[in-house]
């Protein structure tokens, strides 16, 4: 029997992301709690032995038991905290996706979860107005104050404490890898405008970051930006583009 499927999917925001997450949790939250099963049921043994008067020390069983259990309780508090992260930053690509979806209206060709080598990248928007490589950052808000980010065309400002430009590095070399990719795929060279979106904060753009070349906007914002641009490719460029990209993204899938 065959598959009706002749072409695999193309993927779903944070698809990667989402694998990661099961992977890392068969990896590593399966292992401390078996420790700890082991280690309860080790003790539980050899009181049964004391009870029956054996010759055996279930006090330094206890002792050694209590010690492995909180080492691996430890681990496994740990591996709560990265699992949160990840489930945080799954839940923002998602988020950022379904506003993206909106553009597909106007005719935009949106991709998520484009495999590269040893990364992803988020988003890719292929429309009449221009292609936009987005990366998605859900970062936590803070308890007390305003969330905001503070854009300066060189460095963020996260919530008055952190300033970074890593984020826009990073969006920078996507696009530039998206880039070389379409030239590679198609023989022609198109420009990309880089795109860093923040769920859920509050972006504050000084006058030389209205002159950069790196977009930082709440989601959002996002599509009325794009449509709010003059056109810059034809129907049928935005048809063969998106073919190609196309084509890229399942013969990468596993």
């Amino acid at each position: 029997m065959k598959s009706p499927l002749k072409d695999k999917s193309l993927n779903n925001p944070g698809e990667s992301l989402e694998r990661h997450i099961e992977e890392f949790k068969e990896k590593e939250l399966l292992e401390p709690l078996m420790g700890v099963a082991f280690l309860v049921m080790l003790t539980v043994y050899e009181w049964i032995r004391w009870y029956f008067n054996l010759p055996m020390q279930p006090g330094l069983m206890t002792l050694i038991a209590a010690i492995g259990i909180i080492l691996l309780i430890r681990r496994i508090i740990k591996i709560r905290v990265k699992l949160k992260s990840l489930r945080q930053g799954l839940e923002g690509e998602r988020s950022v996706g379904q506003f993206l979806e909106l553009l597909r209206e106007s005719g935009a060709k949106v991709f998520h979860d484009i495999p590269g080598q040893g990364f992803n990248v988020d988003h890719i928007v292929i429309h009449q107005n221009g292609i936009y490589v987005i990366e998605t950052k859900t970062y936590s808000k803070p308890d007390k104050g305003e969330a905001a980010i503070l854009y300066d065309g060189k460095s963020l400002r996260i919530s008055e404490k952190l300033t970074t430009s890593d984020p826009l590095i990073q969006v920078k070399a996507a696009t530039s890898w998206v880039q070389q990719l379409l030239l590679e795929s198609t023989g022609s060279k198109f420009n990309l405008k880089p795109v860093l979106v923040f769920p859920g904060w509050y972006i504050q753009s000084s006058a030389e970051a209205m002159k950069s070349d790196v977009w930082v906007l709440n989601p959002k914002a996002l599509p009325a930006f794009i449509e709010n641009q003059k056109p810059q490719l034809a129907a049928d460029k935005v048809h063969m583009l998106a073919l190609h990209l196309s084509r890229y993204i399942r013969s990468s899938k596993k």
